[in-house]
């Protein structure tokens, strides 16, 4: 069966960096949108990050361009998001989802399959 399973969140001061990972697997990686969504305690499951297919488009949140990176490894059914500059409101347990479809989208809906999710805490 399909399994996501995310891994190297944890525990940091902001401004630090984290790259988490998101090792796929029972499922033909290429065919795949793969996206990044986090949930703060109390608040709902929002969008971050997907990258396309073929890998050669991204989209981000509006509150995390220019400081997070989605990026995908074909030889390793893996997606990955490299976050720099990290804010205490980056807070989240962070999630990674695949969508069959053709386009990217950042809408949580459409994205069929779910990995378990990392923390993320970033302290002030």
């Amino acid at each position: 069966q399909v399994q996501l399973v995310e891994s190297g969140g944890g525990l940091l001061q902001a401004g630090g960096s984290l790259r988490l990972s998101c090792a796929a697997s029972g499922l033909t990686f290429s065919s795949y949108v793969m996206g990044w969504f986090r949930q703060a305690p109390g608040k709902e499951r929002e969008f971050v990050a997907a990258i396309s297919r073929g890998g050669r488009t991204t989209t981000y949140a509006g509150s995390v361009k220019d400081r997070f990176t989605i990026s995908r490894d074909y030889d390793k059914n893996t997606v990955y998001m490299q976050m720099n500059s990290l804010k205490p409101e980056d807070t989240a347990v962070y999630f990674c989802a695949a969508h069959g479809g053709c386009s990217i989208t950042p809408f949580r809906r459409q994205y069929d399959c779910w990995g378990q999710g990392t923390q993320v805490t970033v302290s002030s």
